[in-house]
């Protein structure tokens, strides 16, 4: 059982901050995160007489200055996070990347980047590929599809749609539904999925999808994200077993996602429109944060019951549309990774913090991904008799039985 895998980056001061003078409160030490306490501040208010607050994540990300040896670069961000992905999903596991933060604190461009630096998702989906050209030199084959939808105002739009796509309304409606498959689990109904063959297939899926975004202009942030983002990967895998020659077919599914920033009116300036949008993505954000946090009191994850109390721990993944889809990422069937992006400035102190909590709780919340096995992946006749037999000794192992008994249910498997 591992835990969710937790970095922090920084970013450098915007236009806003440096017109506004802003002073530098952040300070990273290898693992460490330190975030100095700002005064009038509500902890200073309330009495306390820490002059810093210190956080340890699994990777703390210097993007300060670009001057600065320790100056953490896309590249840098990709080899310790995105390589992580990758190998979950050659190994037959589910795993998801997202990025959270206040609006304008880079987490676009940590996922998706520039041309001229692309962020994780981009590079993730060119080292597939590279990865995929090796392995079908050894024999295997491979099949890739991918989905782009987003959620705006708690409704979901399929962004590779297009004006012809299957739910899409002429490429503007946010009208798919969300529904549950009883073994897949939350699903979205009509979301077109995509063959792409190599990265310049799914460079132009991402990119069409990338223009259908909803982003508007805010007080803090130019180009804003009004929703979130979810780059769904489908990766199958066809070969044959070295130590027996059978035919194996393994399925992982990776989530790449962009969250809309969280955000409060009177530091935006948010009014009409922007201001239910704002209210929506902080909804949905916030159920996360609770889900998160009842995750992380599960100290017995097989059943959700807390050592304490003994109750068993609800878990809100229906409360937004944003959880609901992300359950089994969250859930634990998925190796998942958070990064928490955040701004370096005085006058966002309030927001910085709570970033930092947030993912102090995501690092607490333990999970276990399981390995998934392709649709097509069948065991031969003789193997599966085999296997019933092992399971019906291993259930008659649990049961009272006379010496003779055991002998001969081991004797029979």
């Amino acid at each position: 059982m591992a835990s969710v895998k937790v970095a922090v980056r920084v970013r450098p001061f915007n236009q806003r901050e440096k017109d506004m003078g802003a002073k530098l409160i952040v300070q990273m030490d290898g693992k460490k995160t330190r975030l100095l306490t700002v005064k009038n501040s509500k902890e200073q208010n309330e009495g306390g007489r820490e002059k810093y607050k210190d956080f340890t994540f699994d990777h703390s990300y210097w993007s300060y200055d670009s001057d600065d040896k320790h100056y953490a670069s896309q590249e840098q961000v990709f080899s310790d996070l995105g390589l992580d992905v990758i190998d979950s999903a050659f190994e037959g596991y589910n795993a998801c990347v997202f990025a959270y933060g206040q609006t304008g604190s880079g987490k676009t461009f940590t996922m998706m980047g520039s041309s001229e630096n692309q962020g994780l998702i981009p590079r993730i989906c060119r080292q597939l590929f590279s990865r995929v050209a090796a392995g079908k030199e050894s024999g295997a084959s491979y099949r890739t599809e991918v989905s782009y939808l987003e959620i705006y105002n708690e409704r979901v739009k399929d962004l590779l749609g297009g004006s012809g796509g299957a739910g899409s309304g002429g490429g503007s409606s946010h009208s798919l539904r969300v529904r549950e498959h009883p073994q897949h689990g939350p699903y979205v109904q009509d979301l077109s999925k995509h063959l792409v063959s190599d990265y310049d297939d799914i460079q132009e899926c991402m990119q069409r999808g990338n223009q259908q975004r909803t982003t508007a202009s805010t007080a803090m942030n130019d180009v804003s994200s009004r929703s979130h983002a979810i780059f769904t990967v489908r990766f199958v895998q066809a070969s044959y077993l070295r130590h027996n020659n059978m035919p194996s077919e393994t399925a992982s599914k990776v989530h790449l996602v962009d969250l809309a920033g969280s955000e409060r009116a009177d530091a935006t300036g948010a009014t009409g429109q922007r201001l239910v949008e704002g209210a929506h993505i902080n909804k949905s954000l916030v159920t996360l944060g609770s889900v998160i946090s009842a995750l992380a009191e599960c100290a017995l994850p097989h059943d959700g019951r807390t050592p304490k109390s003994g109750k068993k721990v609800f878990i809100p993944y229906r409360d937004s549309v944003l959880t609901w889809l992300l359950k089994d990422s969250l859930g634990g069937n998925s190796k998942t990774i958070m990064i928490a992006a955040i701004s370096p400035a005085d006058c966002n102190y309030g927001e910085t913090l709570s970033t930092l909590r947030y993912a102090n709780r995501a690092k607490k919340h333990h999970q276990q991904a399981h390995h998934q096995r392709g649709p097509q992946r069948q065991a031969h006749p003789r193997a599966a008799r085999r296997d019933r037999q092992v399971a019906r000794a291993d259930r008659a192992s649990h049961r009272p039985y006379r010496d003779g008994a055991r002998r001969s249910c081991h004797a029979a498997a």
